[in-house]
């Protein structure tokens, strides 16, 4: 008998005490289901961690900064296939098992989900039709995109590259070159707050500015603070 790969569902969060009650009702379908749930709190003063741990989920500490939560949240994972979950990303409710089935399918090591964004600005509709065309053209996905990959080939390629910025960028440039990534078409659903607190146009234009900074060669710490 052919047994399902277990999923660990990894989530990164800062300050996200408003955000929490919601991410956790939806990931304890998952939970419910035999998934591993980790958010890795890197010092929020909110309340976070409390929350997190009030509802009874694993709840790790680590540094500040995506990459460092994400691998610290790995290196405690016990699934064999790891999915890096933006607190403010909605999965859909199989994601489970549309993440087994499209790496069983694909015979990739890893992959992402499309996505939608969720706002008022009718750009972002827009905004993530792009992205999904872009990442299956490139098959270079974002951190909003739900990516998962096979523990085994996580650590194969050392995880996420200690920087401050793009590293969901960097892990996918790394991921490419062993599999192209297993592609679904069910999205998952992010918030567009990042978007609409400093303008569609604005941010779409500051993003392009960095990414094709990155591709050139500038480091991601001198990045992050034009980011920020």
């Amino acid at each position: 008998m052919q047994v399902t790969p277990t999923l660990s569902i990894i989530v990164p969060v800062l300050n996200e005490a408003a955000l929490l009650p919601d991410l956790l009702a939806q990931l304890q379908s998952f939970r419910d289901r035999g998934c591993e749930v980790i958010i890795v709190d890197a010092g929020s003063d909110d309340g976070s961690a409390a929350l997190v741990r009030k509802r009874e989920f694993t709840c790790l500490m680590a540094p500040r900064g995506r990459a460092f939560q994400m691998n610290a949240g790995a290196a405690q994972a016990h699934g064999d296939v790891l999915l890096f979950l933006h607190a403010d990303t909605v999965l859909p409710p199989a994601a489970d098992r549309l993440v087994h089935d499209a790496l069983t399918r694909s015979g990739s090591g890893w992959g992402r989900f499309d996505l939608q964004i969720e706002g008022k600005s009718r750009m972002l509709p827009v905004v993530a039709w792009a992205i999904n065309q872009r990442s299956r053209l490139t098959g270079i996905a974002t951190g909003d995109q739900a990516l998962f990959v096979r523990r085994s080939l996580f650590v194969t390629i050392g995880a996420f590259p200690r920087q401050p910025l793009m590293e969901d960028v960097e892990l996918c440039k790394r991921l490419r070159r062993i599999c192209r990534p297993a592609c679904i078409h069910v999205k998952v659903t992010t918030s567009g707050r990042r978007w609409e607190a400093r303008g569609v146009w604005p941010t779409i234009m500051l993003m392009w500015r960095l990414r094709l900074a990155y591709w050139l060669g500038v480091p991601a710490e001198r990045l992050a603070r034009h980011y920020q």
